[in-house]
């Protein structure tokens, strides 16, 4: 497979699969607390998540009870970068914040998301994250 990258600032068709990207992390973390599965319309059917500290999440069923298995937070996400091709795959890098329910800052961290255009639009793919504070001992 031959994949070209076009910066992000180089090609006007990120700008749309930006807004995408923002709304959908917009209200990430409002669904993954509803733990109804409402989390799920964020992934493909065949994505994986790359917690830090574990092996790889992957399909449906063990992505729902990771997400089921987290506390309630708000998560706040700052796009760093996008790069790839905008009519297939994207991959995102972003910071993140999180706080509890109270507002209470309780990590902050790195996020890279492999971004796939699917029939239903554009959903995560790979969705790998990780803590920019120390593990606990």
């Amino acid at each position: 497979m031959v994949c070209i990258a076009q910066a992000q600032s180089n090609n006007s068709q990120f700008a749309e699969v930006r807004k995408t990207i923002e709304a959908s992390n917009a209200i990430y973390a409002e669904l993954a607390n509803k733990n109804d599965g409402s989390i799920l319309t964020r992934y493909t059917d065949d994505a994986c998540l790359y917690p830090p500290n574990s092996a790889p999440v992957c399909g449906g069923k063990n992505m729902l009870a990771f997400f089921k298995s987290g506390p309630k937070v708000h998560v706040k996400f700052t796009i760093q970068h996008l790069y790839g091709d905008p009519k297939s795959f994207v991959t995102e890098e972003s910071f993140y914040e999180m706080a509890d329910m109270s507002g209470n800052k309780i990590d902050e961290g790195k996020v890279i998301v492999i971004w796939k255009k699917t029939g239903a639009g554009w959903k995560m793919y790979r969705d790998m994250f990780s803590s920019n504070m120390k593990a606990k001992s």
